[in-house]
């Protein structure tokens, strides 16, 4: 039984499909839903101030989820919408593990080419790969 869909959003198009994928299943399973955007940080060594990149960040993920927030306002689906900041597998990954997630949904990065066929997104493969629940990758 799935009771709790985990979504990891960063405003692409595949993860704007991953949202309205994960969004069905959480209506078809009455399960609550975690919507995470994940800001990564510059490396170190950088000229800008790491504390303003930060807040710059949070900002940022606030602003993406708002439009989510709305689209799920009053509605029959429970969510709850959460920011973070560090690598984004890394982050969906411990969310998961802290918050008892049935079912991982991640949108695949987009390639060109040949590799289109046969590559996902290093974020989406690490979820895929390291995750201890079911994970279903969206293609954009």
């Amino acid at each position: 039984m799935i009771t709790r869909i985990l979504l990891g959003y960063d405003g692409s198009p595949a993860s704007e499909r991953a949202f309205e994928f994960a969004l069905d299943l959480a209506r078809r399973y009455g399960a609550e839903l975690h919507v995470l955007a994940v800001f990564r940080p510059p490396e170190f060594g950088t000229e800008v101030e790491t504390e303003d990149m930060i807040e710059q960040g949070r900002r940022h993920c606030a602003k993406l989820l708002s439009p989510l927030r709305a689209k799920l306002a009053g509605g029959d689906v429970t969510a709850r919408f959460e920011t973070a900041i560090g690598h984004p597998s890394e982050q969906i990954l411990l969310y998961a593990d802290r918050h008892g997630i049935d079912h991982i949904v991640v949108g695949r990065r987009g390639h060109t080419g040949l590799a289109a066929r046969w590559l996902l997104g290093s974020v989406a493969r690490q979820v895929m790969v390291h995750a201890t629940c079911a994970v279903t990758i969206v293609r954009g």
